[in-house]
This record gives C-alpha cells, sequence and structure tokens, in this order.
C-alpha cells in the first residue's frame, strides 16, 4: 500500500489522462492475511491519491477475494476473467468503467511497477 501510495504521488504523467475526471473507487480485499483490506483511489483535478479504509462515497467498488485480487495483480488472471466467472464483484455506477476507461487505464499504468516487485504470498 505505501508503495502504491508513493507511486501515484511521484508520478506527473497522469494529468492530460485525468484532467477532468472526478471518480472515487473502492476496493475490498477479503480474507487477507491481515483480514479484509479496503483502500480507495480518489481522481480530480487532473491528479489522484491512494487513502486506505472505506470511500465517503465511492463512485465504483471493487471487492474480491484474496486469491483473485493477488492473482489479477500478479497479471495472472484478467480482472475480465475474474468478474465474468464471479470472483471479482462490481458495485455503484458500472457505466463509469467505459466513460473513465482512459483514467483507470491511466491508474494501471502508474501502478505496473508495483505490481511487478510485489510479492504474493498465498492465504
Amino acid at each position: 500500500m505505501d508503495a502504491a501510495r508513493r507511486a501515484i504521488a511521484a508520478d506527473d504523467t497522469t494529468r492530460p489522462a485525468l484532467d477532468g475526471v472526478q471518480l472515487t473507487v473502492e476496493q475490498t480485499v477479503e480474507d487477507t492475511p491481515d483480514g479484509p483490506v479496503t483502500w480507495h483511489i480518489t481522481v480530480e483535478a487532473g491528479g489522484m491519491a491512494l487513502t486506505p479504509g472505506h470511500a465517503d462515497h465511492a463512485d465504483l467498488r471493487i471487492t474480491t477475494r484474496w486469491d483473485t485480487a493477488a492473482a489479477v495483480a500478479a497479471g495472472t488472471l484478467a480482472a475480465q476473467r475474474a468478474f465474468v466467472e464471479g470472483r471479482l464483484r462490481l458495485g455503484g455506477d458500472l457505466s463509469l468503467l467505459l466513460t473513465h476507461q482512459r483514467a483507470l487505464a491511466t491508474i494501471d499504468d502508474v501502478l505496473a511497477p508495483v505490481r511487478a516487485t510485489t510479492t504474493y504470498e498465498s492465504n
């Protein structure tokens, strides 16, 4: 979580993709080695921030179990496949997935180096 927060704070390339976007995405991972973990990413004013805990208002919510979240983060399972298989649950305004596709891809790009250096112990 700290590495992801640092990567987001240090990135200065995202402004064009995030300009004009106002979006909060909350993710909960159930049954982690530390119990359920929730965080949210807020995009506004051309920037973004990652904050531990629940958002006051989440536009989109993602919920997965630990093994699914680890597989998606490690790149061994596509999020779309996890959704189709019922292993990833979405809530909120799902139309925002299409509306803000570029912004969501930008967030994914910023966090790619963090995912590449993170290890995921099995639970």
